[in-house]
């Protein structure tokens, strides 16, 4: 009995080794995934809060939090199987998949470059206030973001993807347990970042109410120059979704804009690279918003 028993710690021993180096594994190869995708992810925390901007402080950590549940949802129910079934199946069709949503990115991102370039006429401030405080806007914003993450998680999944099948161990089980690892590190990451940026002005009128003249200063640095990051933010997203739909886009075809320069790593690659993908992907965008634009004119007529 004594031995059975001991034979039975023995076997616990072994499995709890084998977990610990499965768990090692999936840590290692998520690092990696995480790493590789780090310009996506930033991307994805800086498009985010021109979501939230213009609501009243009460919503803003609310609808973050209903654009945070979306996005677990995009991740571990959609884009994780959906992502283990084609690589299992159709690993071409993943490419091709991710080229049209890069193609959806651009359009989104020329749609907002249009709204400020082509004037719109002027309606009623009442009218403006309702619709921003109305249900109605806030369900249509939260859709809206969480359409967005999905382009840039499938993105970020697909990095990680990518990186765990280029490890000379692999197995179905490993992959999944990267994808989530990853899919729950990152969206904690991003929308923590993003639930800290749009109340760093709340923060500071707490700060600017203290006694400590310290504090105070801090506190009044906060309040007046939040707004000017919330819009440099709203420029930079705008930016983003225009540079990573134009990169996935080029990519896809096997093109790598930095290299045809004879550039390949470093801070001068990466900004070639992402000012021709930008390029490229307001030109694309440009064209999908003209024809949204048009065709509904010319139906009219």
């Amino acid at each position: 009995m004594p031995s059975g028993l001991a034979a039975l710690l023995d076997d616990i021993a072994m499995i709890a080794k084998v977990a610990a180096a499965s768990l090692d594994d999936v840590a290692a190869a998520a690092g990696k995934a995480g790493s590789k995708a780090a310009g996506v992810v930033i991307d994805d925390t800086a498009v985010t809060p021109q979501y939230v901007t213009g609501f009243t402080p009460d919503r803003e950590l609310p609808i973050i939090w209903r654009i945070a549940k979306g996005s677990f949802f995009n991740k571990l129910v959609i884009i994780l199987p959906v992502a283990l079934l084609l690589s299992l199946f159709l690993p071409w069709a993943i490419t091709p998949i991710l080229m049209l949503g890069g193609a959806y990115l651009c359009f989104e991102g020329a749609e907002k470059v249009w709204e400020k370039l082509v004037p719109h006429e002027e309606e009623n401030l009442a009218e403006d206030v309702a619709e921003l405080t109305s249900a109605e806007h806030e369900q249509n914003m939260v859709k809206g973001a969480v359409r967005t993450d999905f382009i840039l998680s499938a993105e970020i999944m697909a990095i990680a993807l990518n990186e765990v099948k280029s490890l000379a161990k692999t197995s179905i089980w490993l992959e999944a347990g990267v994808l989530a690892f990853v899919a729950i590190a990152i969206t904690v990451a991003v929308y923590g970042v993003v639930g800290l940026i749009v109340k760093m002005d709340d923060i500071g009128l707490h700060m600017a109410k203290r006694e400590n003249g310290g504090s105070q200063a801090i506190g009044r640095g906060l309040v007046k120059g939040m707004p000017k990051l919330l819009a440099a933010l709203s420029t930079i997203g705008t930016a983003a979704m225009l540079w990573v739909g134009g990169q996935i886009i080029v990519h896809g075809f096997g093109f790598h804009p930095a290299e045809f320069f004879g550039l390949h790593e470093g801070a001068l690659a990466w900004v070639v690279d992402a000012a021709l993908c930008g390029i490229v992907g307001i030109a694309i965008g440009a064209v999908i918003v003209l024809a949204h634009h048009m065709i509904p004119k010319r139906k009219a007529h």
